[in-house]
């Protein structure tokens, strides 16, 4: 075991009996996404416009600075129509970058052998999450995929974990998030999720982070309930 994996949380699984679990970067690698938005995108909007790849970059970064943590962050409708590119087309041209985690299938295994039930929620707009569930095939380890869209507010939002109840009724008390975002588990907590944990790495190409006052999941081994 490494002095990282001692200090893993250490869950108390008869006290959980809901488990909520983000997409990109706590399930899946998030360097799927830092590539396609700080990559990818500029590329393509640099041709697309008729302008260097810097000016693209800086267009760009003020572009996501100016919503970051709102639905229109996240949605793909919101940035194929205001940057004039087919956003799904793109990340399709990227989809072979698409992986998950390491360990995430037999910690998501693990939790339906001990009838742990597994909530997806992702502030993802459908259409990537269609596209990254077709890829990955994870979808049939959920009871239940949430998309914050359905829901019209974004996880960051701890009015989203109100609505999240009228559509998979769980109990806070018994019931732990994982998530890469310190915003939303900020807001989980504050909501009155029992148990939330971060994750060291959600991009598998940088490395680790902190997200002050959470404990961090390293590996998924090291979480397995049973």
């Amino acid at each position: 075991m490494s002095r990282t994996d001692a200090c893993a949380p250490k869950v108390d699984w008869a006290a959980v009996d809901t488990v909520l679990l983000d997409m990109d970067g706590t399930l899946l690698d998030l360097h799927f996404d830092n590539h396609f938005w700080l990559k990818h995108v500029p590329r393509r909007f640099a041709q697309a416009q008729g302008v260097s790849l810097a000016e693209a970059e800086a267009e760009l970064d003020a572009r996501y600075r100016e919503i970051e943590g709102t639905l229109d962050w996240y949605c793909v409708d919101h940035w194929s129509r205001t940057l004039e590119l087919d956003i799904v087309a793109l990340k399709r041209e990227m989809a072979h970058k698409i992986s998950v985690h390491a360990g995430v299938e037999a910690f998501l295994q693990a939790l339906r052998d001990v009838d742990k039930r597994s909530v997806l929620v992702t502030n993802a707009h459908g259409k990537s999450l269609a596209l990254k569930m077709e890829v990955t095939e994870l979808s049939g380890y959920f009871d239940r995929i949430v998309c914050a869209h359905d829901l019209g507010v974004p996880k960051e939002d701890p009015v989203f974990w109100d609505r999240l109840e009228a559509v998979e009724p769980y109990d806070r008390s018994r019931s732990l998030l994982i998530d890469d975002s310190l915003p939303v588990l900020k807001s989980a907590r504050q909501a009155g999720i029992a148990v939330t944990l971060g994750v060291q790495r959600p991009d598998s190409k940088k490395p680790p982070i902190e997200l002050e006052g959470f404990e961090l999941v390293t590996r998924f081994e090291t979480i397995m309930p049973g």
